[in-house]
């Protein structure tokens, strides 16, 4: 994989301008912290060379100025909201980020509940953090927002939130996913302060769309392809045209909220301190990318893996059709097809060919892997021991497990557990390789090359379970398949 971007050098320039823009302001800066604090991979794969703790890092060097508040809408915690990655509702993963944050050496002063109009399920929530002695505010509902300027900047409006206690001069306002109220939260503490007479800022630390590469560059386009699902549309910023006579990049959302913003300062300050929504951001991601074309040839291959995850989304009936056409544009617009995803074709011609489940996987090196699905074996967990024999340089023919160890697993599968399917999944024959390796030396070296596959590559030409498709994440495999089920059933 070649590198495309210099995380190193990101440390260093982002956290300078998040001090620069809290000396902007005098005593307090509050920070919107759009996407993924840690964890972030999208970021990762666009960026090669970009770690996906880089965030993290970049706030523990800010750790002795910094406190974190995590809002949630009382309408996800109402509706259970659920991250899609992760599995979880949003109430639970608002315990996992302050454990996580908590773990990694970050303060966190509170949980703020936004549109609180006393929500039963947002209650219980409040109770239980504060049985767990963790500060809890409301914000509640004001009429009329956002376009009742001077309702929404009134003790009526902001006034009515509870007032957020913070001791620190960075204040970062995450939350689990979008829609939290980290914009609103901000704003709402803006007004507060300013009554109390402390000199607090707004900014808004967003790593996409990257305000200084080109509309329709790649990176750009694959934020685009990666948030279909919310209808986020990139566009050059018009403030920032018209004020600076500069070409930048920013989204629809922040484009057309900008004006009511612009009032909403008008109204605490007196005079709003931007002149557009790039004005209004801190990241230096662009001025960190040292090979444009690695970067460019990244994200071209995240624009398609998107296009596989829409059209398996639509396949079990989680996605729509028009999520599918939108990166089918951005595909066009980008002048790419799925064919430039190598693995593609060697699985689906392999497929086509043996007439049954198969997987195919690029290594980091460029070698390509094939795996079909046997009596013993799903085609991702056969695929898994292939790669891992070529890794360590085995020959094909050798038997990393036995297949008399593999049988009586098979027959606690369906004999007893009442499974249909005797072959094994991925971490079933990962536990079994481990077993093989605690006396067989090959497969001990068989088993340590499992590192080497993160950030390879792999099509496979149906849908997998849910286990397969956790164990190709936890390995760090990027992972696309066909929208096909193996087998056609109406009931799972």
């Amino acid at each position: 994989m070649k590198i495309g971007f210099d995380n190193e050098k990101y440390l260093s320039l982002q956290s300078q301008k998040i001090r620069e823009r809290i000396g902007k302001f005098g005593d307090k800066l509050y920070l919107e912290f759009g996407g993924k604090l840690f964890d972030d991979f999208h970021a990762s794969r666009v960026l090669p060379g970009f770690a996906p703790d880089s965030k993290l890092r970049m706030l523990l060097q800010l750790a002795d100025q910094a406190e974190l508040v995590i809002a949630i809408s009382a309408e996800d915690i109402e509706k259970n909201k659920v991250r899609h990655d992760l599995g979880i509702t949003y109430d639970m993963d608002v315990l996992r980020l302050i454990q996580e944050f908590r773990d990694a050496g970050l303060f966190v002063g509170s949980v703020v509940i936004t549109q609180y109009s006393g929500q039963t399920g947002a209650g219980q929530f409040c109770t239980k953090l504060e049985h767990m002695g963790i500060r809890v505010y409301r914000h509640y509902i004001i009429e009329g927002y956002p376009g009742n300027v001077s309702r929404i900047v009134s003790d009526e409006g902001y006034g009515k939130n509870d007032y957020i206690e913070t001791s620190r001069p960075l204040v970062i306002i995450t939350a689990p996913g979008p829609g939290s109220g980290k914009m609103a939260t901000c704003l709402s503490q803006l007004y507060h302060e300013n009554k109390r007479g402390v000199k607090a800022g707004y900014a808004k630390f967003e790593t996409f769309p990257i305000w200084n590469l080109p509309l329709k560059h790649p990176v750009n386009m694959a934020y685009e392809a990666a948030t279909a699902d919310l209808n986020d549309v990139n566009m050059i910023d018009p403030f920032h045209l018209e004020a600076y006579g500069e070409t930048t990049v920013n989204y629809n959302r922040d484009v057309e909220i900008f004006p009511v913003l612009n009032a909403i300062f008008e109204g605490i300050y007196g005079k709003s301190p931007y002149q557009s929504p790039t004005d209004m951001g801190v990241n230096m991601a662009g001025f960190c990318i040292v090979d444009d074309e690695a970067c460019r040839e990244a994200s071209n291959q995240e624009i398609i893996r998107r296009y596989y995850q829409a059209l398996n989304r639509l396949a079990t009936e989680e996605g729509s059709q028009e999520e599918v056409y939108k990166i089918e544009l951005l595909m066009k617009k980008d002048n790419i097809s799925p064919v430039i995803r190598q693995v593609v074709g060697v699985c689906n011609t392999l497929a086509a060919a043996k007439q049954a489940p198969t997987a195919a996987m690029e290594l980091n090196d460029g070698r390509i892997v094939t795996g079909k699905t046997t009596p013993l074996l799903g085609a991702s967990a056969a695929l898994l021991l292939n790669a891992v024999k070529v890794c360590a340089g085995i020959d094909h023919n050798v038997h990393l497990i036995s297949p008399a160890a593999i049988e009586p697993i098979q027959t606690l599968k369906t004999r007893y557990l009442g499974s249909r399917n005797p072959r094994l999944h991925t971490d079933e024959v990962l536990i079994a390789l481990s077993v093989s390796a605690a006396t067989d030396p090959v497969a001990e070296m068989a088993l340590a090359q499992l590192p080497k596959l993160s950030g390879s590559q792999v099509h496979t030409s149906v849908m997998l379970s849910q286990v397969d498709i956790s164990v190709f994440k936890k390995l760090g495999v990027q992972l696309t398949s066909e929208p096909l089920y193996e087998h056609k059933k109406i009931y799972r």
